[in-house]
């Protein structure tokens, strides 16, 4: 299983990014997909979470309403749309599954909101 994130930047308040994660390793297709982020001093939390068809979402209070978790089956790769970013949403994000019990991670992809 691999998990690679990208689309991390800085940005200022109020701004967008898109974060991407290409899995590979895996019938991605048949499984649930995670975003999570940790920023520094705090625990990892779930940010969102994306069925296997795409059909279902869920999303931590923090983002619901900003941020948007999408999937391309096709193309093995689940997407993080974040929009009107706050300074609070500065983390490393990453990309999980969880395949026969096993989790996954990628390496991150860094998102720093600041002026």
């Amino acid at each position: 299983v691999q998990l690679v994130e990208s689309g991390g930047g800085l940005v200022q308040p109020g701004g967008s990014l898109r974060l991407s994660c290409a899995a590979s390793g895996f019938t991605f297709s048949s499984y649930v997909m995670r975003w999570y982020r940790q920023a520094p001093g705090k625990e990892r939390e779930l940010v969102a979470q994306i069925s296997s068809t795409g059909g279902f979402t869920i999303y931590t209070d923090s983002v619901k309403g900003r941020f948007t978790i999408s999937r391309d089956n096709a193309q093995n790769t689940v997407y993080l749309r974040m929009n009107n970013l706050k300074p609070e949403d500065t983390a490393l994000y990453y990309c999980n599954v969880v395949t026969y019990g096993n989790p996954y991670w990628g390496q991150g992809t860094q998102v720093t909101v600041s002026s």
